[in-house]
């Protein structure tokens, strides 16, 4: 097994055991990584390798903005207008090309993303261990992914 396969099967891993705060998590990691990368991209003229980095990106917030339940908590109403701030951006910066446009993207979504990973240490420092049976929805393929943060 090569490289690339060996990583691609721990990665297809990593995802398919993680709970919903840690995917959570990692999506905001790979956001971050996307716009910096876009950004980066942009600066060196490279359009198309920006483009194709904008559109992952708009892809994970159109999957965080999909997942939220705005009705879980108060500030629920306010990220989602904020996703749709950062799609409609994103889209912008990536038609007109515009790093310093997508560096903004970068200053609101690092934030954000810190506090996730804040929020899921929080959440997993005080959550009793769980086993799979216990958790709800594990049976009849019902789905796990509501949870603490209000996502799934």
């Amino acid at each position: 097994m090569n490289y690339t396969m060996t990583r691609n099967r721990f990665l297809a891993d990593t995802v398919a055991t993680a709970g919903p705060q840690q995917i959570l998590t990692m999506l905001y990691d790979r956001l971050v990584l996307d716009i910096n990368r876009a950004e980066l991209a942009l600066r060196k003229g490279e359009r198309a390798q920006a483009s194709d980095l904008l559109g992952h990106a708009q892809e994970i917030v159109g999957s965080l903005s999909s997942t939220l339940d705005v009705e879980v908590w108060d500030g629920g109403k306010s990220l989602m207008e904020l996703y749709m701030y950062l799609l409609r951006e994103l889209v912008g910066a990536s038609i007109d090309g515009d790093a310093d446009r997508v560096a903004a993207c970068a200053s609101i979504v690092i934030p954000l993303r810190d506090a996730w990973h804040e929020a899921a240490a929080t959440v997993a420092a005080s959550a009793a261990p769980v086993i799979p049976t216990q958790r709800p929805g594990s049976f009849f393929g019902e789905s796990t992914m509501g949870g603490e943060l209000g996502v799934g």
